[in-house]
């Protein structure tokens, strides 16, 4: 009786022990070996040239102008990627939101871009904007107006890099709105019809509170995904042209070798600008989100 007892007490702890022994390996381990190496100037080639330098990473980080361009890109990429995804996903979940077999066919076709490896997507993206033989160029001078340099100028290459971003992440965001939507009884809707209620007052009285858990959610990991872009800026730009799609992590990627330390540094400053926007997104919107 005692033994089961003590059983009953230990369960809970063995059963999530596995997933909190992952979690300690490869998330809590690497932060702290994170923070350890910032202080640190450690380089990779040769570690007997490694010594202690105290806060000399992070002084250089906040006095280097290269750091602030790769901030500022970062901020304007995650800023364009969170805006437009979420407002072109909304659109489209509220149009496909009806249960009709056309509707499972389209979401199956706007969610494809998803499952589809994000390289072959910059590859073919990077065909699709060549200013010279580029599919996008080729409609634009259908069209009637003139080519775009898309990727080659400083002026477009970020707004580039945000369109595809945009177009591979959209389907999936649009099937959490679309299962969001669906799960709104129609009761409410029914005793709104009953009042009159316009349906833009619906709109935003009804639909978008009882959806906003799933907007909150999407505004986090879209916000956290976006300030960790990497594959897109490599494969497409490679932080160019004149660093106008350097973003954080690429910046950090040209450290890898030469001083991983104050790439470490920068890591830990990424880490800790993620960390103080959820929190802000948690004191400012947490209040507006409503659970059914």
């Amino acid at each position: 009786m005692k033994n089961n007892k003590v059983w009953e007490i230990l369960r809970p702890y063995v059963m999530i022990g596995p997933a909190m022994i992952g979690i300690f390996l490869f998330v809590i381990y690497p932060m702290i070996y994170l923070l350890y190496l910032s202080f640190f100037k450690y380089n990779l080639l040769n570690s007997a040239m490694s010594k202690y330098i105290g806060f000399s990473n992070y002084i250089q980080i906040f006095s280097r102008e290269d750091f602030y361009k790769s901030l500022l890109n970062t901020v304007i990429y995650t800023g364009g990627v969170v805006t437009l995804t979420m407002l072109i996903s909304l659109l489209i979940a509220v149009w496909l939101s009806k249960r009709t077999r056309m509707n499972y066919i389209v979401q199956a076709g706007i969610f494809t871009p998803h499952i589809i490896s994000i390289v072959s997507v910059s590859l073919v993206w990077l065909w699709m904007m060549e200013p010279n033989l580029g599919f996008l160029n080729y409609v634009l001078e259908s069209l009637g107006l003139p080519p775009s340099q898309w990727l080659q100028s400083s002026k477009t290459a970020l707004f580039s890099i945000i369109i595809v971003s945009v177009w591979h992440g959209i389907g999936y965001y649009v099937l959490i709105l679309v299962a969001a939507l669906q799960g709104i009884s129609p009761n409410i809707y029914e005793a709104a019809a009953l009042d009159n209620t316009s349906k833009f007052r619906v709109f935003h009285r009804i639909t978008l509170p009882l959806i906003s858990p799933q907007m909150f959610f999407i505004l986090i990991i879209m916000t956290i995904g976006s300030f960790k872009v990497f594959d897109t800026v490599r494969i497409m730009t490679g932080g160019g042209p004149n660093n106008a799609t350097n973003t954080l992590v690429y910046y950090i990627y040209g450290f890898r070798t030469t001083n991983i330390g104050y790439a470490a540094a920068t890591g830990v400053v990424l880490m800790a600008i993620i960390g103080i926007l959820t929190i802000i997104y948690f004191w400012l919107l947490s209040r507006k989100v409503h659970y059914q």
